[in-house]
């Protein structure tokens, strides 16, 4: 014989998997009928459209184990403020088929009091897409972004760790008041176009206390990026910490107020620098403030390049059009793997205005000639000791 349940006692069992705490409904998908292992999109799918309605605060809990994830976009706005806690590991579909220009594989929209944390791991399982069909030259777009946030305010992400992504690992795009703590980014040193965290037009976001081993920029900051700062970060492999590049679409919006502070790098193959297309639209940068910084065995350690050019297939002669000013690059020490320590290239067309340098301490130990720093359309303000010496303009 059967057992039928009517709509109250139905109701009992969906209440039964959910558990309420202190003004705080949670969903724990373990109990909504996630198994380990097995695809959990529609239950993720339908345990956030639960938390995103919840009248008080709401909490998504994914525990300790595997789950599959083919793909998850976590849409607001939430009537209250909503906790992610990822404990377990979402795995991304090895096969990248199926997304659109730009997509996340996880994305976060329009959302304001998010809260992600746990000491989980989403894995976007990229490593079959390295160097076979993608590669610096040939960028592949319609590979996924990891993790994309998208009009995310007022909220913090801490704890959680993106592995192999298959591009960028985390885009931050229009968001407001967001922070980052204990991040991992972790993927192979080949790995092409897999920026650590990408930040465009975004105010008053801060990246602290986090490791970033990868296959591009650990950091790199778009146009549109205001009140960004940067601490204690450490960074390698990868490409170092990069503002831009810049220039190279029109309407860009301005980059104002960066610091990058604390931070170290181990292996890069830049450490910190700003890029701009030559031949580029008009554009804008100012108060980007680098210091307090340990370089290990980085090549270009203090790099503005206003000639950015990775493919040779730029108009040189003609000069980047994007305006720096108040740039300061202080307190910098370590070792670097090329004997051009510093270098500072600006505009032909719009030189570098109040740009300072000082308390720079690198050392060369290779063999292809004494360490040395260069200047090209700037006249830098020197303080402190300079080793290199300050370049020659």
């Amino acid at each position: 014989m059967g057992l039928k349940l009517n709509k109250n006692a139905l109701s009992v069992l969906v209440f039964l998997a959910i558990s309420v705490t202190a003004q705080c409904v949670t969903f724990d998908v373990s109990k909504l009928g996630g198994k380990p292992n097995s695809d959990i999109t529609q239950v993720l799918a339908q345990a956030w459209q639960k938390a995103c309605a919840s009248p008080t605060s709401a909490k998504i809990v994914v525990p300790k184990s595997t789950y599959k994830l083919s793909r998850g976009n976590f849409l607001g706005p939430c009537k209250s403020p909503i906790e992610f806690q990822l404990d377990g590991i979402l795995q991304a579909p090895s096969n990248p088929s199926g997304f659109k220009d730009g997509d996340g594989w996880i994305t976060f929209q329009s959302i304001n009091k998010l809260s992600l944390y746990g000491g989980g791991t989403f894995d976007g399982q990229g490593k079959a897409s390295y160097g076979k069909h993608c590669t610096r030259l040939n960028y592949c777009s319609k590979l996924p972004i990891n993790i994309r946030f998208n009009f995310v305010t007022n909220s913090a992400v801490k704890g959680i760790t993106s592995l192999d992504s298959k591009q960028f690992h985390i885009l931050v795009l229009g968001g407001e008041n967001l922070s980052f703590k204990n991040v991992k980014v972790i993927a192979p040193e080949d790995s092409a176009n897999t920026d650590g965290i990408h930040i465009g037009r975004s105010t008053n976001v801060t990246i602290a206390d986090s490791t970033i081993q990868t296959g591009d920029d650990c950091i790199s900051i778009g146009d549109g990026t205001k009140k960004l700062t940067i601490t204690k970060v450490t960074c390698g492999p990868g490409h170092g910490i990069s503002v831009g590049s810049l220039g190279k679409y029109t309407n860009e919006a301005p980059v104002e107020g960066v610091t990058v502070r604390d931070c170290t790098f181990k292996n890069t193959q830049n450490g910190v620098r700003i890029k701009t297309w030559p031949d580029s639209h008009e554009g804008v940068a100012s108060d980007l403030h680098f210091e307090n910084l340990i370089m290990d065995n980085v090549g270009n350690p203090v790099l503005i390049d206003q000639e950015y050019c990775p493919w040779n297939q730029c108009k040189l002669q003609n000069p980047s059009r994007v305006k720096l000013s108040k740039v300061s690059f202080k307190n910098i020490k370590g070792t670097s793997s090329t004997p051009l320590a510093v270098k500072l290239v600006c505009s032909g067309g719009y030189p570098c205005q109040n740009v300072e340098v000082g308390g720079i301490d690198i050392k060369y130990n290779g063999k292809e000639g004494p360490i040395q720093s260069i200047c090209k359309n700037v006249k830098p303000k020197v303080s402190g000791y300079m080793n290199p010496a300050a370049c020659a303009h």
